[in-house]
């Protein structure tokens, strides 16, 4: 258990213990805002019984591997998104649940190390929006974790640019195919987190919306957006490795091809004095 705080009326009531949920869940205008880091399955049993949480969504945090979505059990709702995040050469992929009903926000995050403390700060300094309730701190948890993707992004960028300039500096092709390679699946992993996000995010702010969204759907078209600029620059970049890939192996060709010519001229130069 990381936080366990009650609101009302934009205001932080202070933290509470587990046990004095259901006391706060029944007051108007209230709502409790818990956070969980690798939950047990016990302590996800516990949450269920404070929430009152489907049981099929309660399945899904507790096993995980779960494609980012969004679903709706009711007047409650249930999303998944993944986290990236860079630890040394490799992309780290961690996921967090978000229950979010009328009067409660549960989140439950694995295999992640940044938390959303700054997130629950802001929150805090913003009670005109906090007022709005759990709707609103589900796109603030959403969009840290959209924002999130963008230095990742742009270190991905740096990492191509280094590689062209290694591929052209003359450096071992092999070398260069096998990091443009690891860059392209980088890239994926990073699409697979931002492309069904995006679609989810969709789902929040057009057509119907869900009541506890309603009052929101600026803010989660703010997200949409940025999602629309990721994955644009995620395609555009995978088109550029994609690129810089037969390029690569083109100048293996053209070296193995002046190897070929300057064999044949030393063989005609030995030619002569041989005959």
């Amino acid at each position: 258990l990381i936080n366990c705080a009650a609101y009302q009326d934009g205001r932080k009531l202070g933290d509470i213990r587990k046990e004095d949920i259901r006391d706060y869940l029944g007051k108007p205008g209230c709502f409790v805002w818990v956070a969980l880091k690798d939950a047990t399955p016990d302590e996800l049993s516990e949450m269920q019984r404070q929430f009152g949480l489907h049981e099929l969504a309660v399945e899904d945090a507790q096993h995980g591997h779960q494609r980012p979505k969004l679903e709706e059990y009711g007047s409650s709702l249930f999303a998944v998104v993944h986290t990236v995040e860079t630890v040394g050469d490799e992309l780290k992929v961690g996921e967090v649940s978000i229950f979010t009903g009328p009067n409660y926000l549960l989140s439950v995050r694995n295999r992640t190390e940044q938390g959303f403390t700054n997130v629950r700060d802001r929150t805090e300094r913003e009670p005109h929006l906090l007022k709005l309730g759990s709707g609103f701190v589900l796109y603030a948890l959403i969009d840290t974790v959209v924002d999130r993707y963008f230095p990742v992004l742009d270190s991905l960028e740096d990492e191509l640019d280094r590689l062209e300039d290694r591929m052209f500096a003359g450096t071992a092709s092999r070398e260069n195919i096998e990091a443009l390679y690891a860059l392209k699946q980088k890239l994926t992993t990073l699409k697979h987190a931002a492309g069904p996000l995006q679609e989810t995010t969709g789902k929040l702010y057009g057509g119907r919306v869900p009541e506890i969204c309603a009052g929101t759907q600026d803010y989660f078209r703010d997200v949409y957006d940025h999602l629309l600029r990721i994955n644009q620059s995620i395609d555009t970049l995978r088109d550029m490795v994609t690129t810089a890939m037969a390029v690569s192996l083109s100048l293996i060709q053209v070296q193995e091809n002046e190897t070929t010519k300057r064999l044949a001229a030393y063989a005609a130069l030995v030619a002569v004095p041989t005959m």
